[in-house]
């Protein structure tokens, strides 16, 4: 982290503690993300992580998302957790033709509080490395005119880099991007498919965002 860089969180941290808050829990690359998503306004970004602790404190007050609230979604089994990626990165599997939208939204924004912040804790493991990303291979197979989800699809869109996969060349690169290991039979690799409730956290991996 450069000076500048340096000098700028040290200025939000002052200014959360300003807003009657603390960062003592969190690590520079955290708060650098929250610089960088205000412009490196220091002001505007400790409101926002400010905004962000108030709500993850309401959401998601036991630090996580157990099963039993999200058990709807989590039945359709639609989305698992491979493991890592060559890179250390967590690698999702989603099966859109198990999806339908949901009708309660609520379970559902739960369910992707849910099975990021497992995702992340399966991975990163507590660590703050400032580029922190995850994997998310989208199967339409089998894909129907039911299974489709605007609201889940722009959601999806803002946040995932997207790379279609319809060739032989393409293949190639998925398998060596995210490793046979991690990668489940039938798409290039060796791997078992893990259903998302099924993957279990180890004592090492528990430290929850």
């Amino acid at each position: 982290m450069d000076q500048n860089h340096e000098v700028a969180v040290t200025q939000m941290r002052m200014s959360v503690e300003k807003l009657g808050s603390s960062t003592e829990k969190y690590e520079d690359p955290t708060l650098m993300r929250f610089l960088i998503a205000r412009s490196m306004d220091t002001d505007k970004a400790a409101k926002m992580f400010v905004q962000w602790l108030q709500w993850r404190a309401s959401f998601v007050s036991l630090n996580y998302i157990p099963d039993s609230e999200v058990q709807d979604e989590l039945n359709s089994r639609k989305i698992y957790l491979q493991g890592q990626s060559t890179k250390g990165c967590p690698v999702l599997l989603v099966k859109i033709k198990n999806h339908l939208p949901a009708k309660d939204q609520l379970q559902f924004k739960k369910f992707v509080v849910h099975l990021l912040d497992k995702a992340i804790s399966s991975s990163f493991r507590g660590r703050e490395i400032g580029n922190e990303k995850l994997i998310a291979i989208l199967d339409l197979h089998q894909i129907a005119y039911k299974n489709i989800d605007t609201r889940g699809l722009i959601t999806g869109f803002q946040f995932l880099q997207i790379v279609i996969v319809c060739n032989e060349e393409e293949r190639r690169e998925l398998i060596r991007t995210v490793g046979e290991e991690a990668l489940p039979e039938g798409y290039g690799g060796r791997a078992k498919l893990v259903a998302l409730q099924d993957f279990v956290i180890t004592p090492s991996d528990d430290k929850m965002p």
